[in-house]
């Protein structure tokens, strides 16, 4: 098992911190869950295979105002993220200001980030830490129905519910590590909006061979969720890998979403998404009023955004990986062994 790269090893400190502060803070949060059972609004969930999209998608939505979302601050507190919240709102919220004692805080817009990582106290944040406390997922991002049957729903949806009433706006998360149990979160949640952020498979795969490489500093070591079909493809070269990644990733969302009302859910690929954002922001607001809940809201973002969708790899890396993807959707089994060394 190959190691992360130095920039994107855990900070060992930070992480015992953390575990302690969110031991002492769980049980404080329980008193306000007890007022809040489920969330009022659709909560607003991104699914996708990774590089797909998704964070620049999570940036431009949290960016407009309209949603409460998990910031770089509030994933510290994700054992109790309604605590978290109210704490922000503490430290940067303007209607707390008293006498400028905060005067040196300055927020940052941003559209960047590093592999999903972003940087500003304000700025989104993945928040798997949230999602891993209610979800135990081995190796692969599966659970099967024994596990389903523990998972603590009620809390879940309570705990959503308070996100939400603290800032009284639709919660919006990245949702991609539920992308194979939709239908059980679909359930869990009496309003849901599912986006399914896809992109072009070639670019896709492309953008995960070089997170492999910025991650682990090779491209051999798998990066990110793994589909039920990484048994097969675990075995598989590096190209196969991706390719396969991106098929069976976006076929398992496909799947899960066909099962529950088409009001609940919505497709974007990240090149419409780019040419024009605003009209995105529309269609969530449209599918807001299917599920019955009306917002008056106004688009304050940018225009567009640049489309990264350019070939950075050989032509015979962009052969094998088309011929692995067009093999995934035709059925084929998938028995491509890496070539020895």
């Amino acid at each position: 098992m190959n190691q992360r790269q130095k920039n994107y090893r855990r900070n060992e400190h930070l992480e015992a911190l953390l575990k302690e502060l969110n031991q002492l803070l769980e049980p404080a949060q329980q008193p306000v869950l007890k007022s809040h059972s489920m969330p009022r609004y659709p909560v607003v969930l991104l699914v996708a295979c990774a590089r797909a999209g998704s964070t620049i998608m999570l940036q431009c939505l949290s960016g407009t105002g309209c949603f409460a979302y998990p910031t770089n601050l509030i994933s510290r507190f994700y054992a109790a993220p309604y605590i978290g919240a109210r704490i922000q709102q503490l430290l940067t919220d303007p209607r707390y200001n008293f006498r400028d004692e905060f005067a040196d805080y300055a927020p940052m817009a941003t559209y960047t980030s590093d592999l999903g990582k972003t940087r500003g106290i304000l700025a989104p944040n993945e928040f798997w830490y949230f999602w891993r406390r209610f979800f135990h997922f081995g190796e692969i991002q599966t659970i099967d129905d024994d596990e389903l049957r523990k998972v603590d729903a009620r809390r879940f949806a309570s705990e959503l519910a308070a996100f939400e009433a603290a800032f009284d706006k639709p919660v919006l998360l990245k949702g991609m590590i539920i992308n194979w149990i939709i239908p059980f979160v679909a359930h869990a949640l009496k309003n849901v909006l599912f986006i399914h952020v896809t992109r072009d498979p070639l670019y896709n795969a492309q953008s995960l061979l070089e997170s492999r490489l910025n991650y682990f500093g090779t491209i051999e070591t798998w990066y990110s969720f793994k589909p039920p079909e990484y048994r097969t493809l675990k075995n598989c070269n590096p190209c196969t890998q991706v390719a396969g990644q991106v098929f069976f990733t976006n076929e398992a969302i496909s799947r899960g979403l066909a099962s529950i009302d088409p009001a609940r859910w919505m497709r974007v690929s990240y090149e419409d998404f780019c040419k024009n954002p605003e009209e995105v922001f529309s269609a969530i607001g449209e599918k807001f009023v299917r599920q019955g809940i009306v917002r008056e809201w106004r688009y304050q973002g940018p225009k567009r955004f640049d489309l990264t969708n350019r070939l950075r790899i050989g032509a015979e890396d962009k052969d094998a990986i088309m011929k692995a993807y067009n093999d995934c959707a035709q059925g084929k089994v998938v028995q491509y062994e890496k070539e020895p060394n």
